[in-house]
């Protein structure tokens, strides 16, 4: 899977668990979730980031509906998967240090978005809309692969360009290779 986002250099790509976990990230993708990863404390989860990190608000333009759906997702697992300790220890956690989180989980709202489009206000390249696909990988570990891409000739292609191109500085600077990001 590696391998596969890293050959994807113009798209943002990773790969997560039912938890919201990064795994795995290409270095544009790294570059996109900049804030993600400044901040040790939410430890490469897409959910602690959104819940538990303030910039996260500014950061997701449409960040109720971020919210609601992160939420949602985690109804649906938490029923596919009622054992699942992690998962469990993860919607303990969110429920006592957000508000916001354990309003939402009270609404027993359940959703499952696999694809869409998501509006990012970008600290490098301000705001883009990005059109993202979520494909569940064969295999029942609950993995899945997330790649971002912006239409053709668009502005948001345009930031996607100069994201990769400040990406590809930052990361040359940092002697990581790709692999390591």
């Amino acid at each position: 899977m590696l391998r596969l986002i890293e050959g994807m250099p113009a798209m943002p790509a990773y790969v997560g668990n039912n938890r919201l976990d990064v795994l795995a990230i290409n270095p544009l993708g790294r570059a996109l979730l900049t804030d993600l990863y400044g901040d040790p404390a939410c430890e490469a989860n897409m959910a602690r980031f959104a819940f538990l990190n303030p910039a996260a608000r500014h950061f997701f333009v449409d960040y109720d509906r971020i919210a609601r759906s992160t939420v949602g997702h985690f109804r649906a697992e938490a029923a596919k998967i009622p054992y699942d300790r992690d998962l469990s220890n993860l919607i303990g956690e969110l429920s006592t240090r957000s508000d916001t989180f354990r309003v939402l989980w009270g609404s027993h709202d359940v959703y499952a978005f696999r694809d869409g489009s998501k509006r990012f206000r970008h600290p490098v390249v301000g705001e883009l809309t990005l059109d993202y696909e979520a494909l569940a990988l064969p295999d029942d570990n609950g993995l899945q692969l997330s790649v971002y891409n912006a239409e053709p000739g668009s502005a948001a292609a345009d930031a996607l360009a100069l994201l990769a191109s400040w990406a590809a500085t930052t990361s040359d600077a940092a002697g990581r290779s790709p692999a390591e990001s």
